[in-house]
């Protein structure tokens, strides 16, 4: 089997093995791919704050549940927002709010294995924990689903989205400070899309012709069962990398879709804890890469692979008309993840796929009135094992050291100083990339001194839209330029290697006001 794409170069460290299943032993292609339903409005409620001002409410629960993954395993327990891995889709307007109660309503013990030294994770804390972040969302600071606002089974709270941004594909999932990992490992996660009048105008492939594609790998024993990897020390269960073997497609491995010979649009999530993805299609199927994390290109942008990092999203159009009676894989690399069975008749196609989408005008440098030097750093112990990792070597609990201005630009470098690449997340903005440089980070270790060793490196053409998330390739300088837009408060930034966030590489930030 290929080994699908990582993020280190260097070989995993080891962990204690145990029987799991090969997922090369089941047959392929024998579930539909399940599409998880959208969320059902239960009336409209007044917005905290805002007397007189009211919005569709809804009502989601967190809770366990029995799915199953493929036809031959048995029902896998996993944890759940509204009853599917995914869960519920929440799908929007450009302004409309909405509000939502997420109900803990999940069992007061964790089935998967909690590491107690993490920060936040000590023993004397709950073992079941839960509070939800809307990634990509400019959120007010009270709704964002601040890591230390979790709460407990039998507790809810209602959080506030008014989705003032651009159409999008954005997603929420679980941000519990210290199992966050396992949380999400147990499948909490779901999509939440916005709509506008620009993306309607545009007629694209929409409605039955619309698909998402909630992609994560998990490792399962022989009985189905999620199986969460651990070390070979007792009182340090951590690795610093989860990464597993069954792929699941909308919580199914090796589905296929019956498509039409036609254009389709997938809305596409990488929602893995630490695997990188790099798609293709079989049969020499071109891609067209119309919108990436904080929605559309400015123009298609024609593909033959597309890297996706955990908490990226892309949003692909694809045009089955030449490959009537096709079976089409979607893999990565080299490993297949579901199949395409297109039809054998001639359809009629009214969408598009139009030359320009929608303006996206670049950040101008000397509009930013700082530039914050951040790095991204790895601790280890005598015998080269990860102990953790940190940003700008300063644990979460120290003081808010980065504080921009309301309303004004900030440049940020962040300086990789490890062997990972790592999808840095800020909260509540979105930003444009710079550029990526090589650097000899040795000596920028042992001197401070930073000296490049290669040519700048434009953003790649897919990557020219705005993003809330960025890959920091290993040993470069990756450099965003972000309008702090929104709201004052106190939110995260972090890498979105889930192992990594929760061992802590996840630090606060503080918009201000003038």
């Amino acid at each position: 089997m290929a080994e699908m794409m990582s993020h280190r170069a260097a070989p995993h460290r080891a962990v204690l093995s145990v029987p799991n299943l090969d997922p090369n032993s089941l047959e392929r292609y024998v579930d539909a791919l399940p599409v998880p339903e959208i969320a059902k409005a239960s009336g409209m409620h007044e917005v905290p704050g805002q007397p007189g001002v009211k919005v569709p409410f809804y009502r989601q629960s967190m809770r366990e549940i029995s799915t199953k993954l493929h036809r031959d395993l048995p029902a896998t327990r996993m944890w759940s927002y509204g009853g599917s891995v995914p869960g519920v889709t929440f799908e929007t307007r450009s302004g409309q709010g909405l509000l939502v109660e997420w109900t803990n309503a999940l069992p007061a013990k964790h089935f998967l294995p909690i590491d107690h030294s993490l920060h936040g994770a000590e023993k004397g804390s709950p073992e079941v924990r839960g509070v939800v972040h809307l990634h990509g969302g400019k959120t007010p600071p009270e709704h964002d689903g601040y890591p230390e606002d979790w709460y407990v089974p039998g507790k809810s709270r209602s959080y506030y989205y008014p989705n003032e941004q651009d159409a999008t594909l954005l997603w929420y999932h679980d941000h519990s400070m210290g199992i966050n990992r396992l949380n999400i490992y147990a499948g909490m996660l779901g999509l939440h899309v916005i709509r506008d009048e620009v993306e309607d105008a545009l007629h694209l492939p929409s409605g039955k012709y619309e698909v998402p594609l909630v992609i994560m790998d998990r490792d399962l024993h022989e009985d189905g069962q999620l199986s969460y990897p651990v070390s070979a020390d007792p009182d340090k269960p951590w690795v610093p990398e989860a990464f597993g073997a069954a792929q699941l497609v909308n919580g199914k491995l090796f589905p296929y879709l019956d498509v039409e010979a036609r254009k389709y649009r997938f809305r596409v999530l990488n929602g893995a804890n630490g695997r990188f993805y790099r798609l293709s299609l079989s049969e020499g199927v071109e891609m067209h890469q119309i919108g990436s994390d904080q929605g559309l290109l400015a123009g298609p942008v024609a593909m033959k692979h597309v890297q996706l990092a955990p908490g990226e999203r892309v949003d692909l159009v694809v045009d089955f008309a030449g490959h009537r009676g096709a079976k089409i894989l979607l893999a990565s690399d080299s490993f297949p993840l579901m199949q395409f069975r297109v039809g054998a008749d001639e359809v009629h196609d009214a969408s598009e796929l139009p030359k320009t989408l929608r303006p996206v005008a670049r950040i101008a440098e000397n509009s930013s009135v700082m530039t914050r030097r951040l790095t991204l750093d790895e601790t280890e112990s005598m015998v080269g094992e990860s102990m953790g990792m940190l940003l700008n070597k300063t644990p979460w609990h120290m003081p808010i050291t980065e504080k921009p201005v309301l309303g004004s630009t900030e440049i940020w470098e962040f300086v990789n100083l490890t062997d990972d690449t790592h999808p840095i997340h800020l909260h509540m903005v979105k930003f444009q990339v710079l550029d990526r440089r090589p650097f000899e980070a040795f000596e920028y270790m042992t001197a401070g001194t930073l000296r490049y060793t290669g040519a700048v490196m434009a953003p790649d053409a897919n990557e020219m839209g705005w993003k809330d998330t960025v890959r920091v390739n290993a040993k470069t300088v990756t450099r965003i330029i972000v309008p702090f837009v929104g709201y004052p408060g106190r939110y995260v930034w972090h890498c979105h290697l889930l192992e990594h966030e929760d061992n802590e590489m996840m630090r606060p930030y503080e918009v201000v006001k003038a």
